[in-house]
């Protein structure tokens, strides 16, 4: 691991448990136990610290995500993995951070809306293709549409006034609302396959 990557990972954690806006540069230089000034000889400042540690995890869960699409055995299948790698980052996620970014890192929040917008939507749209082509979706879908709000979807569970964070787990919101959406778009073939694996998934 190089000393950027040890920083970016350092303050993930921090940003993770307690958002972006109260961790200072002191706070990542005394959480990994190094000088502010190694930190500053690799980035300019916390800005373009927030920024590169966007990049590099929205690029880490492209990986992920396309790890899954490759491995899965159909398009519910996927939603499913999907599913448990959002349940499990999420988790580890302290929501206050998507504020933060939308309020005070207007740079790092555009990369995220670019990332949902280029990559998120098509991922969604390829989804709803091949569950048509295999019968497990609906024909009678309108797929940009659906994929559309499938997008929406993802802002909503952060929207804290529909979502307060006191009263609602982030990551329980997020996989009811895929889960919602899986079982909206599913064919009777598609539902006997989705019930299959959510057993499968409760024996686990």
């Amino acid at each position: 691991m190089t000393i950027e990557e040890k920083i970016l990972r350092g303050a993930q954690e921090l940003v993770f448990r307690y958002g972006i806006k109260s961790i200072t540069m002191d706070d990542i230089a005394k959480h990994l136990g190094m000088s502010k000034k190694t930190i500053y000889l690799h980035y300019d400042d916390k800005d373009q610290l927030i920024l590169k540690l966007v990049e590099f995890l929205l690029g880490h869960n492209e990986d992920k995500m396309g790890c899954i699409i490759d491995q899965s055995k159909d398009p519910i299948h996927e939603i499913i993995e999907t599913m448990k790698m959002m349940s499990s980052t999420f988790a580890k996620m302290n929501p206050i951070l998507f504020h933060d970014m939308m309020k005070y890192y207007p740079e790092s929040y555009q990369k995220f809306k670019e990332f949902k917008e280029n990559r998120i939507l098509k991922m969604i749209e390829n989804n709803l293709k091949k569950g048509q082509e295999l019968n497990l979706y609906r024909v009678d879908i309108n797929l940009k549409i659906l994929a559309r709000l499938r997008l929406e979807e993802l802002d909503l569970a952060i929207n804290f006034e529909a979502f307060p964070p006191d009263k609602y787990n982030l990551a329980d919101v997020q996989v009811q609302l895929l889960d919602h959406f899986l079982h909206g778009v599913c064919t009777l073939k598609g539902h006997k396959i989705l019930n299959k694996y959510k057993e499968l998934h409760e024996e686990e």
